[in-house]
């Protein structure tokens, strides 16, 4: 079990093939209470996005001539090289498309999300545990129905996943250590999808696109608990060896994800609509944004690598031997002090209270139908 590097029985698992463990009768009764609160939590945040009650899929935009996000908020946009080239419908139209390829790529992530969640299921020992990853799944699989049905009104169809999220994703649903998938998929990965989920709330012209993200939001708020229990449950009783292992291995996945996340090779397919090479654009983009400004980025409460830093931070993933390799584009002494609430916390909330009164307003019709039949 060293592998699994667990120190809570609430997080004890078997391997996938091995389905006997699960119905051995003592398992049944050894239930952890971690998790109840996020479990009966589950009915406060339901939504369906298939019911206008709660999102409206229908409500026209007008694609060619609006952009989703303000130019600002896309990278290409703001390079004078690039801009220079198009006329002011091409600019619109191209945000358009990289927003296209961002949103698909958070329809791929919630699908990763999904397909994890699922694993867990099979390996977590703990009744608790694993009832917790199975509502997990469920709320994955209405997250893929919600972007999916946002993509198909507005593009048709998502984009290809990058390869960076794609090579990320099939690493955390197939590998055998749960920490792994804990902290690379509920710390990581949330984090990342929390912090854009924050900025579209924040920036977008289309209301669907901010319902759709106010809603994952109320969802992933509470995925991202469950990587903060286990960090409270496993994370100070680590061996020195075992901290390290943790530790290099989140350092490693933050750096690759901060290099290689967003790269314009993965956009070819979009620069090419405006006749662009997708290399001449990566060489603009590094003329006009450097390292400093990708830390004037990171300066910014929404920005998706200051909500990972400061995700792993508070879980005590950090120490001081690799603060170092994060402070190079963070205050690491201000993300401390802010506490550890993260952007889109409160937005969650907020649609809590919402989804509370859709939720009982149906109840309501509901059993006056009942009474009525």
């Amino acid at each position: 079990m060293a592998q699994q590097i667990t120190y809570d029985k609430a997080y004890d698992a078997v391997a996938p093939e091995n389905f006997p463990a699960m119905l051995e009768v003592p398992r049944y009764g050894r239930r952890s209470n971690a998790f109840d609160a996020i479990i009966s939590s589950t009915h406060d945040h339901f939504w369906d996005p298939l019911d206008k009650n709660y999102i409206d899929f229908d409500q026209p935009f007008d694609l060619a001539g609006t952009p989703i996000m303000p130019a600002e908020a896309i990278i290409e946009l703001r390079c004078e090289a690039i801009t220079s080239r198009l006329d002011e419908r091409q600019k619109v139209q191209l945000g358009n498309d990289v927003t296209h390829w961002s949103i698909s790529n958070l329809l791929h992530g919630e699908q990763g999300a999904l397909s994890l969640s699922a694993s867990l299921c099979h390996v977590l020992l703990d009744p608790g545990a694993q009832e917790y990853a199975a509502n997990q799944a469920r709320e994955e699989a209405r997250h893929v129905a919600g972007f999916t049905r946002y993509i198909a009104r507005r593009w048709g169809e998502p984009l290809p996943v990058g390869k960076t999220i794609e090579g990320v994703l099939k690493d955390l649903v197939s590998t055998p250590e749960v920490y792994k998938k804990i902290v690379g998929m509920q710390m990581l990965i949330e984090g990342l999808a929390m912090g854009a989920f924050a900025t579209f709330n924040a920036k977008t012209n289309d209301p669907v696109l901010r319902r759709l993200v106010q809603l994952v939001m109320s969802d992933e708020a509470f995925h991202h608990r469950f990587g903060r229990i286990w960090a409270a449950k496993t994370i100070s009783r680590l061996s020195d060896e075992e901290h390290k292992k943790v530790e290099d291995w989140a350092a490693q996945l933050f750096q690759m994800l901060l290099f290689n996340l967003i790269n314009t090779e993965q956009k070819k397919v979009i620069y090419a609509k405006y006749g662009l090479d997708w290399e001449w654009v990566r060489d603009a983009l590094k003329e006009t944004f450097g390292d400093e400004e990708r830390r004037a980025q990171l300066k910014e409460s929404t920005n998706i690598f200051r909500v990972l830093i400061k995700t792993l931070l508070h879980a005590g993933i950090i120490t001081s031997r690799t603060a170092p390799l994060y402070a190079v584009w963070v205050d690491m002494e201000e993300l401390k002090a802010e506490g550890d609430a993260i952007p889109g916390d409160v937005v969650a909330e907020e649609m809590l209270v919402v989804l509370r009164e859709i939720n009982a307003r149906r109840k309501r019709i509901g059993a006056k139908d009942v009474v009525a039949a």
